[in-house]
């Protein structure tokens, strides 16, 4: 009881002492983050020391920001980064009320993968701690998956120092997506050069194989519509058809997966898009939900047929979505409404 005691006085001193060093913004939104995850969580003593080592990285990104190459890899020593961001997770999911469809399909990866054959997993994308709550599902039965998936990742979550003790413990392609390439216009340029060389890291990834790679073609996070469901983002037919003709070029065997997460209620975005970084986090005791979709065939789909090569490309990045879609809707029928 003195340890939980003198650990729950420890985390209020240190959070207290972020006032010097944060924003007053930041600062704000950190209070109320804490606050949810204090009700959240079944037993928050317990949970003081990751919280205090994630208010250590926090000061440690204020102080001396982190860097990110086009292709991060995971930093697992002196610091596991990695485990720090399953650990902080971790409690605020319902794993007996959690769910992975396609088992059959995760079977089947990991032997292509073994074969060093590549699976890029096309999907929707609900919160920034989508690759953590992956990897908790996975964890026990497929952890070498669960390890070894490369996340296609947007400015903010390598930008932002309250994502970025999350973002060190992932394998990341860094790219700016087009909602922000233009902002701030003085640095359109040096953007499209980064991306430039991330794609070609990538495809180097590919031609070596046996990678696996995450990418939202949406661009962003779904979010809810005026009634207040959830809607699955649009898929971005040139993205798609950008990872497609890498993967030819590769010449290894490269499979697409249509891949569906229902992990909104974790840690809800923010209503609207928003440019600038500080964004309010709302976190949640919840189940969250994966699914593992039949391979996709990239020449062969409804509109396939369709003479005008940018049909095309836009009839196959709705097939995609269609399926994620439906498979979303199959699966959020079970899941309470958020609010």
């Amino acid at each position: 009881m003195v340890k939980k005691s003198m650990h729950k006085e420890e985390f209020d001193r240190e959070f207290l002492s972020l006032a010097n060093f944060l924003p007053e913004k930041y600062f704000y939104h950190l209070s109320s983050f804490f606050e949810g995850y204090r009700r959240a969580v079944a037993n928050f003593d317990q949970e003081i020391p990751t919280l205090l080592l994630f208010l250590q990285f926090v000061k440690k990104e204020i102080d001396s920001p982190s860097s990110f190459e086009p292709y991060h890899r995971k930093i697992r020593y002196p610091r596991d980064y990695y485990q720090f961001g399953l650990d902080f997770i971790r409690p605020l999911i319902d794993l007996n009320a959690s769910h992975i469809l396609g088992l059959d399909q995760l079977e089947r990866i990991q032997k292509l993968l073994h074969k060093k054959e590549n699976i890029i997993l096309l999907a929707n994308h609900q919160t920034e701690s989508d690759p953590q709550a992956i990897s908790i599902l996975l964890e026990k039965t497929y952890p070498e998956i669960a390890s070894s998936i490369i996340y296609v990742a947007g400015e903010r979550v390598v930008t932002d120092p309250l994502a970025i003790p999350f973002s060190l413990g992932c394998d990341l392609l860094c790219i700016y997506s087009k909602r922000y390439i233009d902002h701030p216009p003085h640095q359109k340029a040096d953007k499209q050069l980064h991306n430039k060389k991330t794609m070609q890291l990538m495809s180097r990834l590919l031609e070596e194989g046996g990678k696996i790679i995450y990418v939202a073609p949406s661009g962003g996070r779904d979010r809810r519509n005026t009634q207040g469901m959830i809607e699955v983002a649009p898929f971005d037919a040139d993205s798609i058809e950008m990872f497609y003709l890498m993967a030819k070029k590769a010449k290894t065997p490269t499979h697409f997966i249509p891949f569906t997460l229902a992990t909104y209620a974790l840690l809800p975005p923010p209503e609207t898009i928003q440019v600038e970084l500080g964004e309010i986090r709302v976190a949640k005791r919840t189940p969250v939900h994966i699914a593992f979709g039949k391979p996709f065939d990239m020449d062969h789909f409804p509109g396939s047929q369709e003479p005008d090569k940018l049909t095309r490309r836009q009839m196959r990045a709705k097939a995609i979505w269609d399926i994620v879609n439906h498979t979303y809707q199959t699966i959020s029928k079970n899941l309470p409404r958020y609010s």
